[in-house]
């Protein structure tokens, strides 16, 4: 196994914008560290069981996984404009609904998130399970893409702590960014530029 292309792998699908990253900078923008934190909290959970889901049935899924590719990219295609939607929309001269902010809601996020649950789905069985079998070196590299993940969504976190200042300032700018940020994940994810 080359460990290097497995962890810059993990790295760049990890750290690079999507769902769950900047949803963690609209919460902390919106309702504090403390709410962002609570959320990444439950999208760690769930991204924790979605790697040992495939750890476990890796062989399984890597038949199942593109039978339901295009249902998955279209319900989190469709997901993620509904959430540059209530970026965009966002008012905070209003009272801000605090329900997205929630454990539950990183949780449950992860399971439509396309772009963690095709990545939970295929970094087993492309980098791991060619090579090793042993559930020890299994549990092994669960724990080390969890913590990977972890870090990626902390490292979002303190980025919007860190710019709480500067986000406010140009927030109806920074909310379109992200909201534009998502759409074009949106597509991305789809297929959308396959079918053309």
């Amino acid at each position: 196994m080359n460990i290097t292309s497995f962890l810059i792998y993990c790295i760049i699908v990890t750290f690079t914008p999507g769902p769950a990253n900047i949803e963690i900078l609209y919460i902390v923008n919106n309702f504090g560290a403390r709410k962002a934190m609570e959320y990444t909290y439950g999208a760690t959970t769930a991204f924790s069981i979605l790697l040992v889901i495939s750890a476990i049935l890796n062989t399984t899924l890597m038949t199942i996984v593109p039978k339901i590719l295009v249902f998955m990219q279209i319900i989190g295609g469709i997901y993620m404009l509904y959430l540059a939607y209530k970026i965009y929309k966002n008012d905070t001269s209003k009272s801000i609904e605090k329900h997205s902010a929630t454990f539950m809601s990183g949780f449950l996020m992860q399971f439509v998130n396309p772009k963690i649950l095709m990545f939970t789905m295929t970094v087993i069985p492309m980098f791991i399970t060619p090579y090793y079998q042993s559930s020890v070196i299994l549990s092994i590299s669960v724990i080390t893409i969890t913590i990977i993940g972890f870090l990626s969504f902390i490292t979002w976190l303190l980025f919007g702590t860190i710019f709480k200042r500067f986000l406010n300032k140009y927030e109806k700018i920074i909310n379109i960014i992200m909201a534009l940020f998502l759409v074009y994940s949106a597509i991305m994810i789809s297929g959308v530029f396959e079918l053309i």
